[in-house]
């Protein structure tokens, strides 16, 4: 069978994840590799931009770091922006990969629900009352969708 016979029904309920197809039936196991493979390098993108959160702040604004001996504050700023970005790099198809997904169970739904958190973080910076009516809408849908669909135990 050729791509251009498969019915319209076919083509939406299969996916390519690491060239295989998944049939609908199957679990969310593609997924939730996915995630596993995003919360690392989500981690390390972390340690890389440090707890003060550098890569969030125009260069002019970031914080004195004073005077150590030694050391190009410029250049070694330069090389952890240059880590996040290949970092940022890695992180971007398996975001891809998990939009693009199909969740098939409530774990699946989850690793969606946890990923769209991680994407619209700005929504919980304020009280829930403080936001638009759009991002409470959004937020609270991720918030019911994560209470009903808990990241899985680890082994």
């Amino acid at each position: 069978m050729t791509e251009t016979d498969r019915s319209e029904s076919e083509l939406f309920t299969t996916t390519k994840v690491s060239g295989s197809a998944i049939a609908p039936d199957e679990t969310d196991c593609a997924l939730l590799a996915l995630e596993s493979q995003f919360n690392a390098l989500a981690a390390e993108l972390a340690v890389a931009q440090g707890a003060q959160g550098e890569f969030t702040i125009c260069l002019h604004q970031r914080p004195e770091w004073g005077e150590q001996a030694d050391v190009d504050v410029g250049s070694d700023y330069e090389a952890r922006t240059r880590e996040a970005e290949e970092i940022l790099g890695r992180l971007d198809p398996i975001e891809r990969a998990i939009m693009a997904t199909p969740a098939r169970t409530i774990a699946g739904l989850g690793v969606k629900a946890r990923h769209a958190a991680y994407v619209t973080s700005q929504y919980w910076n304020e009280p829930i009352d403080k936001i638009d009516w759009e991002a409470r809408a959004v937020r609270l849908l991720i918030e019911a969708v994560c209470d009903a669909a808990p990241r899985p135990q680890l082994s």
